[in-house]
């Protein structure tokens, strides 16, 4: 892969993505399979200004090794220095930039109770430091090839003609294979809030689902609530893109609210394992009965996570023929997935979806109707035939999709 579209792809996920401010600390999560690329966005994040770039490596199959030997008291004891390091976030506000590159199948085998159980027992200790941090920080998740995942993708290949392959997949999905992606994500989050705005601009009460694959659902949405996309600001006013790729105009629906069944239509790679070919059925906002064909199990452990994870925290609009999409690409890797078609997401809503939330504390919002829950897990549900419909505040109704693709 070409220098410099590596360096433009870094200096977009700096720049545009974490939005680094002078003097700023950066800390960066990354795996090992792209040290050469790590170390061109660490320098970039220097060149932005910033006052201390930490990367903090990790390795799928040794994370691995950790579910399966540990036990679960030792899983799920947070240290002192890990509650150190949670402090420092809350305190200082670092940007904060995610480099995924795992494998989809890299946990597989893992008991995914274990997991489960000990991300409850963790999430009580984060929470309140999550919390504090809330729309005050930028953070930004972008992807690059591992070989596994990149084998999974082109099984055909040599691991290095396919890490190349994704790559090139990797670059074209974000917008980033251009002279200038700085410039073309400007104009990119553009579009995106022009739909925004003409769907905020209709009173929604609900948007209604149907496809011929089975999916007939109904979701109400919160009267305060509205749709975002594109770049989002930090309370402090700082604009930054918090995914790349992105293509979605989403919102937080209101709990309590949902009714009827949907079809994933594409797999949903959670925590190293793949979900495929599920069903999730809501009653009263809640999800009441699923069925999928591999790894059942593992939705139920995500749906059954805690209070709030077996209902809904977001819905987001994006058309079947999206670049990512029409790519042909199944990435097996949510970023992408998510932005291929329109999806719904279990667990927790997004506070700032709330018109005028930032003058409204988290128990203010949850009273509106924003979902809370330690998990936010996104699954596909988008086809070339979906119809949704918004009913207005006021009785009538409005097409938004027809044939997968925008009709407003």
């Amino acid at each position: 892969m070409k220098q410099s579209l590596l360096r433009g792809y870094a200096r977009l996920i700096a720049v545009s993505g974490a939005n680094v401010q002078p003097g700023q600390e950066v800390f960066i999560n990354a795996g090992l399979d792209q040290p050469e690329f790590v170390t061109l966005l660490v320098e970039e994040c220097y060149k932005a200004g910033a006052k201390k770039v930490v990367v903090e490596w990790s390795h799928q199959p040794v994370s691995k090794l950790h579910y399966q030997y540990r036990s679960l008291k030792t899983l799920s004891h947070m240290d002192k220095y890990d509650i150190a390091r949670w402090k420092h976030f809350a305190k200082v506000l670092p940007a904060r930039i995610y480099v995924d590159s795992e494998d989809p199948n890299g946990l597989a085998g893992i008991d995914p109770e274990k997991v489960a159980k000990s991300q409850r027992k963790l999430f009580p200790i984060i929470k309140p430091y999550r919390d504090a941090m809330e729309n005050k920080y930028q953070w930004c998740i972008a992807a690059v090839p591992g070989e596994a995942w990149a084998k999974k993708l082109f099984p055909g290949l040599s691991k290095a003609a396919a890490v190349e392959k994704l790559w090139k997949a990797i670059l074209s999905a974000s917008r980033a294979d251009g002279k200038d992606p700085v410039q073309t994500w400007k104009e990119h989050s553009r579009s995106i809030k022009e739909h925004c705005a003409k769907l905020n601009a209709l009173d929604i009460r609900s948007l209604r689902y149907s496809s011929a694959n089975g999916t007939d659902f109904t979701v109400g949405l919160i009267p305060q609530g509205r749709f975002c996309g594109g770049t989002e600001d930090t309370l402090g006013g700082v604009t930054f893109n918090p995914n790349i790729p992105t293509e979605e105009c989403f919102t937080s629906p209101m709990k309590g609210e949902a009714e009827g069944i949907v079809y994933a239509t594409k797999p949903l790679s959670y925590q190293g394992q793949l979900i495929e070919d599920f069903c999730i059925r809501f009653h009263e906002g809640k999800a009441v009965e699923w069925h999928a064909a591999k790894n059942e199990n593992l939705l139920t452990k995500i749906i059954e996570m805690d209070e709030g994870s077996a209902y809904l925290g977001e819905c987001a609009l994006v058309p079947f023929t999206s670049p990512i999409n029409t790519s042909g690409i199944l990435f097996y890797n949510t970023l992408f997935d998510e932005n291929a078609v329109c999806h719904l997401a279990l667990g927790r809503g997004f506070p700032d979806c709330i018109e005028g939330f930032e003058t409204m504390s988290q128990d203010e919002i949850h009273a509106l109707g924003v979902n809370d829950s330690f998990v936010h897990t996104d699954f596909m549900i988008g086809s070339e035939d979906l119809s949704i419909d918004a009913v207005l505040r006021d009785g009538s109704s409005v097409p938004v999709f027809r044939n997968g693709v925008w009709a407003i």
